[in-house]
């Protein structure tokens, strides 16, 4: 039985395409829809040119202040999606327990939900970007199959559907 989900978004261009799938299997199974996107943390040379910049009290304010108004600008426009892309549909609205921003990597980050949400089914995208026939699946979407303790529903991105690489 499913009774909650988690749709793992990388708000890429095929995401309202998979949102699409998450909502349905929410409507079908009359389950919770917990959302999750992944920021992950700044690179090593940001990190060093943010320090050339800053001050040791300004850098450590940006990392605790300016990092949240981020994330949750994030949450909020994920929401603010969702509210227009299903316009007068309240009732899918209604299926979304929570949107989530969490920095870290995107893997270890999910996982990590599945088991604190205790969801019965995560939903993914198969790839953000062109993809071809040699990568087939995104990095995050492979390590995700391959741990994952629940079931996975992968879509596969459009462009992959529409070409003959299949």
């Amino acid at each position: 039985m499913i009774r909650s989900m988690l749709y793992a978004t990388d708000l890429g261009l095929y995401a309202p395409y998979v949102m699409q799938h998450a909502l349905a299997l929410a409507r079908t199974f009359k389950a919770d829809l917990y959302v999750i996107h992944v920021v992950e943390p700044i690179g090593l040379f940001a990190e060093s040119v943010l320090q050339s910049y800053l001050d040791e009290k300004a850098l450590n304010e940006w990392q605790s202040q300016g990092l949240t108004t981020v994330m949750a600008t994030i949450e909020q426009k994920v929401l603010d999606n969702f509210r227009e892309e299903l316009g007068d549909a309240e009732e899918d609205l209604k299926l979304i327990r929570s949107v989530r921003v969490i920095q870290g990597d995107p893997c270890a980050v999910i996982l990590d939900q599945l088991q604190k949400l205790s969801v019965d089914l995560l939903i993914v995208g198969s790839h953000s970007h062109a993809t071809s026939a040699a990568t087939p699946l995104g990095r995050t979407a492979a390590r995700v199959l391959q741990l994952s303790t629940v079931p996975v529903y992968l879509v596969p991105s459009l462009q992959r559907r529409r070409s003959d690489d299949v």
